[in-house]
């Protein structure tokens, strides 16, 4: 929100000698944050000036130029070249002088141009920032200026290098977007005076709407929103005025148009202008419509659906049925829309050159009711901006009244009276208990400063000595916030007002002495080594968004009955192509790795550890408590019940080397085997036994998945993705993965590890070489030579897969390295030999395996 420093000050008095950094400052105290400072973009001599003479001179390419001889006031007349038509001898103009500067670094100079020397430039509106006119000189008797004196700042005179403070309103103060919320901040962060704009006034006989024919007729409005949305109408005031014979589209004052241009606002003629001040001066929105073409009654009613309107902005857009829009009775059945309330007219009765009968309307839209449309169609406007934050719903009838006051004083016509449905229902009054603001602040605030603070934001305080009669407990102070303050609807709000006009820096900043802790919990120490085991290996963590498309699931190659395709959908996503819960780490994981690798990125080995959101078949949904009390015991334990099960993650994937090339080594890519062993190297880091065997499960290549589990529980699974998934996502072929639940391993990790003795002995070595069938795991294998040779078995490591000549078709050789120690003796040769004989009988038992010769 912007305010120029003079309007501010018509309405609140400026402390003396402020400047607008001064005023920014007062308005942060109060809680208000601050954007920008914007000052006049003139800067050098701007005076006033008299033309003597301008004589015609055409030009060979058919231009006509003016060469003029100005008085500016300081002795000789300067002769300057002027392109413009409209100047004249005895015009009052505004003259930039060499070394003034314009908006835009536009440096002037004495130049020759059209065979003279231009001591100056009269200046246009465009070429000040006042507006767009290139054509034609500023005279400033058009403007109502013409006895300034010659000489005289015209910077000054023309409100040109006043400044502009602009602050940023956050969501819950709606009423600081206007002159009259600022002034009233300011009046609390100084003690300085404020003077309500908004202050009931006398009634003018000239606007008691009676002209030649006799009384105007209001217009006749209805309220017919039969189903509000939220129990809340969504309008519950509207305010409609007349004013006939008004030049509409004339040009507004030129103090109007220079003080919307600091406010950012372009002037578009009489009637929007004045709309747009109103809104600006007060807070609210305020809409004109060309009365000729609006056939009463006017209706504020829902949208039926896909109901059609064009909207100022020229967009055709389908309408919703939770849209509140505005109609006339122009046709049949719903009528005309004439717009979406609270956000945008439509094309239909727009004020256009015609117009000199001219409607105008002040409304009270429900907030939430207009931010769902502004959301839905996507619209940003000024109206919408305040509508959705929250208006002062004893405003429409006094932004009216001001509008219609100049209207008639600047565009001439006769007011008509007043029309105003009013279907508000009173507020009901906070309760406050005495005690809260200094148990929630800290500071032992007093009875009187509690009722100051709140008494000075306009609230009514009951209860207390002087004031109205009791109405709370002893104990509480009863409390009716005012009309402009929506946002005040329980205690801790008031408590809020009271913090910040007692002021923020009178808190004292107490550190709070946290409770002595046991540490971390062992689930979290377990979560903790699994990210350093992988880090110390070379993966790279990322945190990814929990969201998926529904369509993953497909490319992901699941089955219909997978339960990974059982997803909770967001009921307000952030993105309505991502609005479901992901049920694995893969996806996400697997598009950041497409992104980084879009970007240039090839060898990449990342891990992510979080939760996955896995509901239950046939799961009941949460209750929805009604807002505004607390939820039942019962209510919070269905609520808490209906939660779906999210057990802890950990994924990985690897696309591109794992071993990058350099001078002495090769490049080695990275395959099923690199994520087989991430997983391995955790779980041997955690003291658990991993088994693995060969799986089918999507989405991993058939042949390249290993399935992992841990005493029989499934942990996860590893491997190479599936080329068709790899395809759809656009990612490298041969990329690796792997997903394992975390909850799982830290169940199965034992309590206490126990440290095994280093045994000072030297440990033997001996390699087997066993013959059998294609389709028995080199794994299961392992694990017989391991537990046929009992605990002198150090470690047993597979070495070599051979198949061909000699050995049979349907079978291969795999060749093991054990390594034998005892923890009190070196072993003999008879021990060693017992060792290899239990272990080739056992994988001979359990694996059919046959010693190869």
């Amino acid at each position: 929100m912007r305010a120029p420093l003079s309007w501010l000050a018509e309405y609140v008095d400026l402390v003396p000698g402020s400047s607008g950094a001064d005023v920014l400052a007062a308005l942060v105290r109060v809680g208000l944050e601050e954007e920008a400072l914007h000052t006049g973009d003139i800067t050098g001599a701007v005076v006033v000036g008299r033309v003597l003479d301008a004589v015609a001179e055409p030009q060979r390419n058919g231009k006509i130029i003016r060469w003029c001889q100005v008085d500016t006031g300081d002795g000789e007349p300067r002769g300057i070249v002027c392109g413009a038509p409209n100047v004249g001898a005895g015009d009052l103009v505004v003259v930039s002088l060499p070394g003034a500067v314009l908006p835009g670094g536009f440096a002037i100079a004495a130049r020759r141009t059209y065979g003279h020397v231009s001591d100056g430039m009269i200046c246009s509106a465009a070429e000040l920032g006042m507006g767009e006119d290139h054509d034609g000189i500023i005279r400033l008797a058009d403007l109502g200026l013409g006895d300034a004196a010659v000489g005289s700042d015209a910077i000054a005179l023309l409100g040109l290098g006043g400044e502009t403070i602009e602050v940023a309103v956050t969501p819950d103060r709606g009423y600081a977007l206007s002159i009259r919320g600022l002034a009233r901040e300011y009046s609390h962060a100084t003690g300085s005076t404020f003077r309500d704009p908004a202050a009931p006034v006398l009634p003018d006989p000239t606007l008691d709407g009676i002209d030649g024919g006799g009384p105007v007729t209001g217009m006749a409005v209805s309220l017919a929103d039969g189903e509000p949305l939220r129990g809340q109408p969504g309008c519950d005031r509207f305010v409609t005025r007349v004013v006939r014979g008004v030049r509409a589209t004339g040009p507004s004052p030129q103090w109007m148009q220079r003080r919307l241009e600091q406010c950012g606002m372009r002037p578009r003629g009489l009637a929007v202008d004045v709309t747009n001040y109103v809104m600006l001066a007060l807070g609210q929105p305020l809409h004109a419509y060309d009365l000729a073409t609006v056939v009463a009654p006017l209706t504020v009613r829902r949208a039926a659906a896909d109901e059609l309107l064009v909207t100022l902005d020229g967009v055709r857009r389908t309408l919703h049925p939770e849209d509140l829009v505005i109609t006339d009775a122009a046709t049949a059945g719903g009528g005309r829309i004439l717009g979406l309330a609270g956000v945008m007219g439509g094309a239909v009765g727009e004020v256009g050159e015609t117009t000199t009968d001219v409607l105008v309307e002040a409304a009270h839209f429900d907030p939430v009711s207009v931010a769902r449309t502004i959301r839905r169609h996507r619209i940003a406007s000024e109206a919408g901006r305040r509508f959705e934050r929250g208006v002062d719903p004893d405003l429409p009838a006094t932004a009216a009244a001001m509008a219609v006051r100049l209207l008639v004083e600047f565009g001439g016509g006769v007011a008509g009276p007043i029309t105003d449905e009013d279907e508000r229902t009173p507020t009901p009054p906070i309760r406050l208990p005495r005690t809260l603001a200094a148990d929630v602040v800290g500071v032992a605030y007093s009875d009187e400063e509690v009722i100051t603070s709140l008494t000075a934001v306009g609230c009514r305080v009951e209860g207390v000595e002087g004031g109205d009669a009791p109405v709370g407990s002893d104990d509480d102070l009863v409390v009716r916030p005012p009309s402009w303050r929506p946002d005040l609807r329980a205690g801790i709000d008031l408590v809020e007002e009271v913090a910040r006009l007692r002021g923020y820096d009178s808190i004292e900043s107490v550190l709070a002495t946290p409770p002595p802790g046991r540490g971390l919990t062992r689930a979290q120490r377990i979560r903790r080594n699994v990210g350093h085991a992988l880090a110390e290996r070379g993966y790279v963590e990322v945190l990814s968004y929990p969201f998926v498309a529904p369509e993953t699931h497909d490319r992901f190659r699941l089955a219909a009955d997978d339960p990974r395709r059982r997803a909770v959908r967001l009921a307000n996503p952030l993105s309505q192509q991502q609005p479901q819960l992901r049920t694995s780490l893969l996806p996400p994981l697997l598009d950041l790795l497409r992104r980084n690798v879009s970007r240039g990125a090839t060898d990449l080995a990342l891990f992510e550890i979080g939760v996955v959101v896995r509901p239950e078949p046939d799961a009941e949904a949460a209750p929805c408590p009604p807002p505004g009390q607390r939820p039942s015991d019962a209510e919070l334990a269905a609520i808490v019940a209906a939660v779906p099960p999210q057990p802890l993650r950990a994924a990985i994937v690897l696309s591109g080397n794992r071993d990058i090339p350099g001078w002495n080594t090769t490049a080695r890519a990275a395959d099923w085997s690199d994520a087989v062993d991430a997983v391995h190297s955790i779980a041997t880091g955690l003291g658990v036994q991993l088994d693995i065997s060969a799986d089918d499960h999507a989405p991993w290549h058939p042949g390249r998945c290993a399935r992992l589990t841990v005493n029989g529980l499934l942990l996860g699974h590893a491997g190479e993705l599936h080329p068709s998934v790899l395809r759809d996502l656009e990612l490298p072929p041969r990329t690796v993965a792997a997903e394992i639940d975390l909850d799982v391993l830290v169940a199965a990790a034992p309590l206490v590890r126990e440290a095994s003795p280093v045994s000072p002995h030297s440990a033997a070595k001996e390699d087997i070489a066993v013959v059998v069938a294609a389709d028995v795991t080199a794994a299961a294998v392992a694990t017989a030579i391991r537990v046929g040779g009992g605990d002198l078995v150090e470690s047993v490591r597979l070495f070599d897969v051979y198949t061909g000549d000699p050995i049979p078709e349907a079978a291969r050789s795999l060749a093991f390295t054990m390594r034998l120690r005892a923890s009190d003796r070196t072993l003999t040769a008879a021990e060693i030999a017992a060792v290899r004989a239990g272990a080739l009988d056992r994988a001979a038992a359990d694996c059919g395996a046959v010693l190869r010769g």
